[in-house]
C-alpha cells in the first residue's frame, strides 16, 4: 500500500487508475482499493484527487499561473471537474482561494500544514 501511495505522490498529475495501483502494490484490484481505505481513511481516487489540488493550492498561491493551465498541470482533465473538485475540498473556487491566499512571509511549510486539505468526512 505504501508503494502504491508513494506512487500517487510521485506521479499525481499521470493518468493514474487502480489496476495500475494494484500492480504496484502487487494485489488484486478489488483487494488494492478495500486494503487502501481501511489503511488510509479514504479511497484511492478520493487520495489522488487530493494530492492534485494540494498541488494546485500551492501553484495558486506561489505562481500567477492561470487556473487553467494549473488544471491541466495537476492532472485534471477538464477545468469544469477541477473547479469543482477543488470546490468540493478547500471549500472555495480556485480563483477565490487566490485572492484569499497568504501572501505574507510566512514559510511554505506553515502555510500548507494551515491550509492542507483532510479527508473528506462522511455526512451527517
Amino acid at each position: 500500500m505504501l508503494r502504491a501511495r508513494d506512487a500517487m505522490d510521485r506521479a499525481y498529475a499521470q493518468p493514474l487508475d487502480v489496476p495500475a495501483l494494484a500492480r504496484i502494490a502487487h494485489v488484486s484490484p478489488a483487494h488494492f482499493s478495500r486494503t487502501f481505505r481501511a489503511t488510509f481513511g479514504e479511497t484511492p481516487h478520493r487520495y489522488l484527487q487530493r494530492r492534485r489540488i494540494e498541488r494546485a493550492m500551492f501553484l495558486l498561491r506561489e505562481t500567477s499561473r492561470n487556473v487553467t493551465e494549473i488544471c491541466f498541470d495537476v492532472g485534471f482533465a477538464s477545468p469544469g471537474t477541477f473547479s469543482r473538485t477543488f470546490h468540493d475540498i478547500v471549500g472555495c473556487s480556485p480563483r477565490q482561494y487566490r485572492k484569499q491566499a497568504v501572501t505574507t512571509n510566512v514559510p511554505t511549510c506553515f502555510t500548507m500544514a494551515w491550509t492542507r486539505p483532510g479527508p473528506a468526512r462522511p455526512a451527517d
